[in-house]
């Protein structure tokens, strides 16, 4: 979440208890006893481009004589991590990805699911800038974007038929467009976002492909002014898509990607106090109701990656770097019936941008730059603590 767009959430801000007339209640889930949650009898895939940057953080343990927590660095690489595709050069990756997890199927006769991030909107990030990308709207980046990165990316998921895919579509993109349109970047850029996300689900449609469009957090749309505005905007992106190809459907929403939330707060952090929504399952139950009345699946995946440690932050509206812990690792046990899995999307150890606290005097790098000192305490400070691999 960036610190603009909590600004402008926080005139969002109710504390009326009530559910508009005609909304099911929060904890009732959509979709038919045919709705099966992707990720069950699954492994998450652990894709080797995060693990083999562990290694240095493994060696900087294990230097210090730290064996136990160089071991619990090894258990993080064989946890199921999102792979970032970034760029039209990261298709690359995503493609030895696909080709690494269908080599792990056919040995271990266990079923993957591979983790996908799909990230690559012309003028990206437009409330901060920390993680601006490679297109832009006024150098025909809208077109591009589909012919040189959407269109490949379908084809390569729906290539390999053998394999679950979950797709997350374009963190931030569409909260920036439900709270942040006063910003006259971010007001230029929502329609090639709407554009953009809704060609990649028309694309994205096979059916070994599971779509979550990113739906921030809550303490960004989860306000209660916010939540009928995000979910009017979501089901405007899936009409649009829905009118390029016949029948287009996502699976559901992601939330707290790249953020520190906890999917279960105790204690709730003081910052929450106005807000229903203070912890990401209750962000997703008071949400899905709103969903529902759109029409739109009531699914969820919560990023719970570096959410071990909490009360480290001042305001909810920290968001770069902020001290932080691995948190649970993933599993279908959610203890909701609107959420299919806790999920690790940032890896951790990578940057969130030239921004944040200090770690041993260190600055931290650009965006999406491995910060070692940053990795080491996730590890140090994961909740619950990581098991250690030999």
């Amino acid at each position: 979440m960036l610190y603009s767009s909590f600004l402008a959430a926080l005139g969002g801000i109710s504390i009326a208890t009530a559910y508009p007339s005609g909304l099911l209640s929060p904890d009732l889930s959509t979709g038919s006893s045919a709705d099966v949650n992707p990720f069950v009898g699954k492994n998450y895939y652990a894709n080797s481009i995060y693990a083999a940057k562990l290694d240095e953080t493994i060696g900087a343990f294990t230097s210090k004589g730290d064996t136990l927590n160089a071991g619990r660095a090894k258990t993080v690489k064989s946890i199921g991590t999102f792979l970032w595709v970034a760029s039209v050069a990261d298709l690359t990756k995503m493609a030895s990805t696909i080709k690494e997890a269908l080599a792990e199927q056919q040995r271990t006769k266990k079923k993957q699911i591979v983790q996908l991030v799909h990230y690559n909107l012309p003028d990206r990030d437009c409330s901060a800038g920390e993680s601006s990308g490679e297109y832009t709207s006024a150098n025909n980046g809208l077109a591009l974007y589909k012919k040189n990165y959407v269109d490949p990316f379908a084809a390569a998921v729906k290539a390999a038929p053998e394999l679950t895919f979950a797709v997350i579509l374009e963190p931030d993109s569409l909260g920036n467009a439900v709270t942040n349109l006063a910003l006259p970047f971010c007001a230029g850029a929502a329609p090639g976002y709407e554009e953009g996300i809704a060609y990649a689900i028309s694309k994205l449609q096979s059916p070994n492909v599971h779509l979550y469009m990113d739906a921030g957090h809550g303490g960004w749309l989860g306000w209660d002014n916010n939540l009928p505005l995000a979910a009017a905007e979501f089901a405007k992106v899936l009409k649009l898509a829905q009118k390029k190809q016949a029948g287009s459907k996502i699976r559901g929403f992601s939330t707290d990607v790249s953020n520190f939330n906890p999917y279960v707060a105790n204690p709730r952090a003081n910052y929450t106090q106005f807000s229903h929504s203070y912890d990401e399952r209750s962000y997703a139950e008071s949400l899905a109701p709103f969903l529902t009345n759109q029409s739109l699946p009531a699914h969820f995946i919560v990023d719970q990656g570096r959410s071990g440690l909490q009360n480290t932050r001042p305001t909810w509206g920290d968001w770069c770097n902020v001290k932080a812990g691995f948190g649970q690792t993933p599993t279908t046990v959610t203890n909701s019936s609107v959420v299919d899995s806790i999920v690790w999307v940032k890896p951790g150890g990578e940057s969130d941008g030239a921004c944040g606290p200090k770690i041993n005097g260190q600055t931290a790098p650009k965006a999406g730059m491995w910060w070692n000192d940053y990795v080491m305490e996730l590890v140090k400070n994961a909740n619950p603590p990581l098991k250690p691999s030999s």
